[in-house]
């Protein structure tokens, strides 16, 4: 497992610069009061864990891996275990960047807003790659992106159109009365979506042939 990690982090270290120079640029522009981009960064690492299935496919890592003990089951759960890796480490970073750029501006800090928003933005991106990782697994990475946009673009007409018959009052009521429950009901989602997600995509792997 811990060998499937090390492979797939070696596969996307060239991309680790365009995180530090996003980090620069998030830095400069959070202490010159611009529009806060610190969930670019989160994103931006599951985009390039997505570019590892291609790196893979070019390499015929996938062929190779599965002669290997217990090859598929951990080639899917490396993928997932780095991803999340990426995601809570890019997100604490932006998080301290965020409490420093507080402090040098001489701005109060908000402890619990910065604490909520990187919250928020790894709920978020989660989201977006246990989505993903399935229909990538599925397609390959190319016919996956097409899918995606389709898909979203599909979710963004249907939303708008319940949200015409939709009662906003009740939602609006309810999320009230879960508001003291929140945070521990959207970690219960987010490892259930975590879960899911990787039990499709390995069953996906599972029946692949190379």
């Amino acid at each position: 497992m811990i060998g499937f990690m090390k492979k797939d982090l070696a596969m996307i270290k060239s991309n680790f610069k365009l995180i530090g120079i996003l980090l620069v640029v998030y830095a400069v522009m959070g202490l010159l009061g611009e529009i806060d981009i610190s969930f670019i960064l989160p994103f931006i690492s599951v985009m390039i864990m997505i570019s590892s299935f291609s790196y893979d496919n070019y390499n015929k890592w996938d062929a190779y891996s599965i002669s290997l003990p217990n090859g598929r089951k951990n080639s899917v759960k490396s993928k997932y275990l780095t991803t999340i890796l990426m995601v809570f480490i890019t997100a604490i970073v932006t998080t301290i960047l965020s409490f420093i750029i507080s402090y040098v501006n001489t701005k109060p800090i908000d402890y619990e807003q910065i604490l909520v928003s990187m919250f928020g933005i790894v709920f978020g991106t989660l989201l977006v790659f246990t989505f993903m990782y399935p229909i990538v697994y599925k397609f390959g990475v190319e016919k996956a992106r097409i899918g995606i946009f389709l898909i979203v673009f599909g979710l963004v007409i249907i939303g708008g159109f319940l949200a015409q018959y939709i009662n906003l009052s009740f939602l609006a009521n309810t999320l009230s009365f879960l508001e003291d429950y929140i945070i521990i009901i959207l970690v219960i989602i987010m490892i259930a979506m975590v879960y899911i997600s990787y039990k499709v995509s390995a069953k996906i792997f599972s029946k692949k042939e190379y």
